[in-house]
């Protein structure tokens, strides 16, 4: 019982964070000093937690050549993400920045699967896979497609063109959610040679920041706009995105030593699409409110049936 609240939690969570980051940007302006707060914020975390687990937070100088280079990359793949979040949100709202990622962390997981990539266990196509992915493409037919279809005859050319551009973002979204999955398995790949989940967790949201820090300084030059939230006396909550992050990760590695790999995705995919509903429904976060149809619902409930059919079967 405490398990699955925990999974369900971790996946509300990450739902709140898109929500979170998003008015975070509205204080910084730019989503890539946001997305870098929230990622400080997870590494000091990550660092206090790796620190009290007795794990060390330095790595030897040997496994920089002994190690394929793309095992640093999962910390970028997580900025990327984060950022790319922060974009949709504002565009898209809260579930389709939900749905989409999750569709393209699927379909990349079941290529990494299948192929072995990132010295990930290979685990070919199965029937139950394929009927997954069909109830995953169902849903999100009924959850925006459909419903697309439905908003394009009530309105005027203009506005279709608005849709288009949506498109692109979702196609970004799917993008992003590909990264997820990467992301994952260079993680999962760094634990092992790690030996500690908690390490390789703070590794690479050091890389992210050390990253994110590189882009702020090229790209924005000054890091004045750190201080707008204080000085507009913004609410708390802005602030603990990365801590989110952080806990998503933690709780994450608890779960699978408890009840398996398969359980806990579907946990938290649950729910990140009930906390993309809830949040979207009630406007949280002082996001955009905006009522959620039945046929979305509908598409999103023959998603997690998809996703249940790749994940436990």
């Amino acid at each position: 019982m405490l398990t699955g609240f925990l999974g369900i939690g971790i996946g509300f969570g990450l739902a709140t964070q898109t929500a979170i980051n998003s008015q975070l940007r509205k204080f910084v302006v730019s989503p890539f000093l946001a997305s870098f707060i929230s990622f400080l914020v997870g590494t000091v975390f990550l660092a206090i937690a790796t620190f009290m687990s007795g794990s060390r937070l330095g790595i030897p100088l040997s496994m920089f050549t002994s190690q394929p280079v793309w095992i640093w990359f999962g910390g970028i793949c997580g900025v990327i993400f984060l950022t790319t979040n922060i974009l949709l949100f504002p565009k898209l709202g809260s579930v389709q920045t939900t749905v989409m990622p999750i569709l393209g962390m699927i379909v990349m997981g079941m290529l990494i699967d299948h192929f072995g990539w990132f010295h990930s266990i290979k685990q070919p196509f199965e029937w139950s896979r394929i009927f997954g992915v069909f109830f995953v493409l169902l849903g999100v037919i009924l959850a925006v497609v459909l419903q697309e279809v439905i908003l394009n005859r009530r309105e005027s050319a203009s506005l279709k063109h608005n849709h288009l551009n949506q498109w692109i973002w979702r196609v970004a979204g799917i993008g992003a959610g590909m990264l997820v999955a990467i992301q994952a398995a260079i993680n999962g790949q760094l634990g092992v040679v790690l030996e500690s989940p908690f390490q390789s967790s703070f590794i690479s949201f050091f890389i992210g920041s050390l990253t994110l820090l590189i882009v702020v300084v090229i790209k924005e030059r000054k890091f004045t706009n750190m201080k707008e939230p204080i000085k507009q006396s913004a609410p708390w909550w802005v602030w603990i995105g990365g801590l989110i992050g952080g806990l998503y990760v933690l709780i994450n590695v608890y779960l699978v030593g408890q009840i398996g790999t398969g359980q806990t995705v579907v946990l938290a995919l649950f729910g990140q699409i009930a906390g993309s509903l809830i949040v979207q429904q009630f406007g949280l976060f002082k996001s955009i409110k905006n009522s959620i149809a039945f046929i979305q619902i509908l598409g999103l409930m023959i998603m997690l049936v998809g996703v249940f059919l790749i994940k436990m079967v």
